[in-house]
């Protein structure tokens, strides 16, 4: 049987988990994913155990059903080839700080200018738009800020860190329902977003 995203073409350019929770989602239902590292700082994922057979099997776990290829962004053969990729594709995801892909010359701005098409999608800890924008967004700091740390563990203990990274995993999940949504939109303007 076919799967239903059979077709769709994501540049993956997420690391540790947030984004590639995400784009693991649609490459389980059938998306081709090309997920990019850049030469030399691998996502750091790549790094976390347990290992077997001397690779990370978190990353694994995270990057299945992937494809991957390095390119350096901040060069210009680098970005040539990830133009040519962006042509042929549906959706680019990344959770880089905020202003970094601007930065780069590769924001929605310019890429929907090579791809009217695409679908952009961009995880960062406090938004584009926030006061808090500049600040690191880890998965603790998530789950501090959201509160749930305040009523989980012990009713007269410290506040306590869920066990599981539920503020990367459910922003991936989150991120994968609007980009579905996006794709279906699209499929009746012919516009990405």
């Amino acid at each position: 049987m076919k799967k239903p995203l059979e077709g769709i073409r994501v540049l993956d350019l997420g690391h540790v988990l947030a984004m590639p929770t995400y784009t693991m989602q649609l490459a389980d239902l059938g998306a081709e994913v090309i997920k990019i590292e850049r030469p030399g700082i691998d996502d750091n994922s790549r790094y976390f155990g347990p290992f077997k057979n001397k690779e990370s099997a978190y990353f694994i776990s995270i990057n299945r059903n992937k494809k991957s290829i390095t390119l350096d962004l901040k060069k210009d053969q680098g970005k040539i080839i990830f133009k040519e990729l962006l042509k042929i594709s549906d959706v680019v995801a990344e959770n880089y700080r905020p202003d970094t892909m601007q930065k780069l010359g590769l924001g929605y701005e310019d890429l929907k200018k090579i791809n009217p098409k695409i679908i952009y999608a961009s995880i960062c800890g406090f938004g584009h738009k926030s006061v808090y924008k500049e600040r690191p967004g880890y998965d603790v700091i998530a789950q501090a800020t959201g509160g749930i740390m305040a009523i989980t563990g012990q009713a007269d203990g410290p506040p306590t860190r869920v066990g599981s990274s539920v503020g990367d995993i459910f922003s991936g999940l989150f991120t994968a329902l609007a980009i579905l949504a996006a794709l279906w939109v699209r499929d009746k303007t012919g516009k990405g977003q």
